[in-house]
């Protein structure tokens, strides 16, 4: 699977972040095995590779969650206590920032800003966009997950 990726690509060090959206997509994170052989495949030492590979939030060395909860922590959402609905996810969840529930069902992730100021406090759950959340909202929304269903926000 990931010489399929590596074959559609040139050997040019310019496919470097294009390569790993393509592995994180096909794999769902970023395998430090993965991330040698892009190296090879590149001609570019591993640490580069991995350098990239942590400077963006979008990828992830760890596998992640069905579902990907991102915690907006902008200035707008900041002002608007996002700090206690992600303290209210990492809790009910019991997992740390970042981090995956054991039934790899849920990843809860800070994320610096979701570009959606307006409505903040804004949570996204898999790319949608869950705006003016509140705590007892996102204990019904992560209820939904613990239930195997979504919940309207």
């Amino acid at each position: 699977m990931l010489q399929d990726i590596l074959s559609r690509y040139s050997r040019n060090r310019t496919c470097l972040v294009m390569i790993l959206q393509d592995v994180q997509t096909e794999l769902g994170y970023l395998a430090e095995e993965s991330l040698a052989e892009i190296a090879r495949h590149l001609s570019m030492p591993v640490a580069h590779v991995h350098s990239v590979a942590t400077f963006y939030n979008v990828f992830s060395l760890e596998p992640r969650g069905e579902h990907l909860v991102r915690v907006c922590l902008g200035t707008a959402c900041h002002v608007r206590q996002a700090s206690l609905i992600l303290d209210t996810a990492l809790r009910e969840l019991g997992v740390s920032d970042g981090g995956t529930t054991k039934d790899r069902k849920v990843t809860v992730q800070s994320v610096g800003c979701v570009g959606a100021c307006a409505i903040g406090p804004v949570v996204e759950v898999d790319e949608v966009h869950h705006g003016h959340m509140t705590v007892p909202k996102m204990s019904r929304l992560l209820r939904g997950f613990v239930a195997n269903k979504e919940v309207a926000t």
